[in-house]
């Protein structure tokens, strides 16, 4: 009988169907025998026997959505999320930058007024008066607006004279001057900031596999694009495999922009099991808070506005149709429920005139949906793509502006997860890092309990959406590996199946739903090799 390289031993493996106790034998990447015994028959003399007790032991985490190199800089430059005002972070970029002197651009990242005690959109005149030689670009929490001060405006060219790009907004005063903000697709005329020295990327790159490692994340799902622009390295992701340093999978997606033949190369060239292409991506809408994400109906509280596609619908009919064509998965930023009909929509005429395959589409986020909707998802196939900790984003519950601007009759389809699940949608959880952090438990938690960080509101916000442990573990493991075309692979515990495998501190099934969010990983296994042990 073959030698495992290492067995894992417990009371609580969680094989992505049932929770057994007995043994995981794991042999060159892969998975030898999981088995109800203690798997001893395949120990020889330099196999590592790792024995637990009523510790979770489960697939690893797949991250269905991360932006992985806007990631690495917002975890090295200037972190904002504390601050409670526009002067409060504006004087938090001063410290940095007076810290990081040769820095060209000084950047800063998680800013969002909606967390201020008087949510007022800032302007450049702050910035402006701390640091005014040197250009300033902060992206906010949402990644979907940016604050420069004035020599930031001047090193992108953006004055008075120029024109908002198609699908973004260079916010201007009563004077016409540009304010110092830019909406959406804007951000792109300042991409330049992002220019960072390949010994500081590949630094970067490092850190964020060992963080991703030590929280139990053994694949992801790298969405290069953003609004208006792209943020990604592949030839470093190329350069980390081939020196046996990429400890995570990356199964990234390029956008969608009627630019196939860059795709197949992307395709052709990307097709091992640590470094895969996975498809395209595009943004249907923005996000509620700055009333850019597209609705069915009006906002609630901005009557006057229901939001707008970012592309025309046309076009992104014929890019969605040409790309299902010639067999290329797409995923579709959605938050409005407008966006999600539109999204479901062109999938629905693609699959009309090239005819249905398995071609695993996804919406992407879902913040809320038009119950006319739902059911479409099962009948398409398309996979539901959701970020329960997008729901808390802000903390406390009271600061939730949702209910507000959506309204009543909308509010209870916020974040629909239980009932796009029961009604037979594929589901596939993810974080959105850098928006959110990296850590799966959180998200856990956030679907387990729909409670916000103050414990509120009691019960859960629209508790009939809360889902179990297994079910939310289950979104996001074999979800992802479906959504990836890889469940022969991931997601489960089986016999031949790649060795990708953690072990966290506590039984989940049996945890308080507070205890979720104290939860580590002790150990991960990654193609059968440990690359974090607590």
């Amino acid at each position: 009988m073959n030698s495992a390289d290492l067995i894992i031993q417990g009371n609580r493996i969680f094989t992505g169907k049932e929770v057994i106790q007995g043994s995981i034998a794991v042999k060159d990447g892969k998975i030898l025998n999981i088995s109800k015994r203690d798997g001893f028959e395949y120990t020889g003399q330099n196999t590592k026997v790792y024995k637990f007790e009523n510790q979770t032991i489960m697939a690893g985490f797949h991250d269905f959505h991360v932006h992985l190199t806007l990631g690495c800089l917002f975890e090295d430059y200037a972190n904002l999320a504390n601050a409670r005002s526009a002067r409060e972070a504006a004087q938090m970029v001063k410290k940095f930058a007076d810290k990081r002197p040769d820095d060209e651009w000084v950047l800063g990242f998680s800013w969002y007024h909606i967390f201020w005690d008087e949510k007022i959109m800032p302007d450049r005149s702050i910035l402006d008066e701390l640091i005014p030689d040197r250009p300033v670009f902060l992206l906010n929490a949402e990644c979907h607006g940016a604050w420069l001060n004035s020599k930031g405006l001047e090193m992108a060219g953006i004055n008075e004279h120029t024109p908002d790009p198609p699908f973004g907004t260079i916010v201007k005063d009563k004077d016409g001057q540009p304010t110092g903000i830019l909406l959406e697709t804007a951000m792109k005329l300042a991409d330049q900031a992002f220019h960072i020295p390949e010994k500081k990327a590949e630094e970067l790159l490092s850190r964020f596999l060992s963080a991703a490692n030590r929280l139990g994340i053994t694949s992801v799902s790298d969405m290069l694009p953003l609004p208006g622009f792209e943020l990604g390295d592949l030839s470093l992701y190329r350069k980390f495999e081939k020196e046996g340093k990429l400890t995570v999978r990356n199964f990234f997606l390029s956008p969608l922009n009627g630019d196939l033949d860059q795709a197949k190369e992307l395709r052709d060239t990307y097709q091992s099991d640590m470094l895969k292409f996975s498809g395209l991506k595009q943004f249907l809408d923005g996000v509620a808070t700055t009333y850019t994400a597209y609705m069915v109906s009006p906002y609630s509280d901005n009557p006057a506005i229901k939001g707008e596609p970012f592309l025309p619908p046309d076009l992104l009919e014929q890019w969605v149709t040409e790309a299902d064509r010639e067999g290329f998965r797409v995923r579709l930023h959605a938050c409005g429920d407008g966006a999600v009909r539109l999204g479901l929509d062109l999938f629905e005429a693609a699959a009309g005139r090239n005819g249905k395959r398995d071609s695993r589409h996804a919406i992407e986020h879902i913040e809320v949906i038009h119950p006319d909707d739902i059911n479409r998802f099962a009948d398409m196939g398309v996979i539901a793509s959701m970020q329960p900790e997008h729901m808390a984003i802000t903390g406390r519950f009271k600061d939730n502006i949702y209910p507000v601007r959506l309204g009543k009759e909308r509010d209870p389809f916020t974040w629909p997860i239980k009932t796009l699940a029961e009604s037979g949608a594929y589901m596939a959880f993810g974080s959105d890092f850098p928006v959110v952090e990296l850590d799966p438990m959180l998200e856990i938690y956030r679907a387990v309990t729909r409670q916000y960080n103050d414990g509120e509101p009691e019960g859960g916000w629209n508790p009939q959406e809360k889902i179990s442990i297994s079910e939310a573990l289950r979104h996001y493991t074999y979800g992802p590996a479906f959504g990836n075309f890889m469940e022969h692979k991931l997601g489960t515990i089986e016999k031949g199946k790649l060795a990708d495998l953690i072990v966290l501190d506590r039984d989940l099934f049996a945890a308080e739903s507070a205890e979720l969010l104290e939860a580590r990983v002790k150990l991960t296994v990654m193609n059968g090799n440990v690359v974090y042990k607590d």
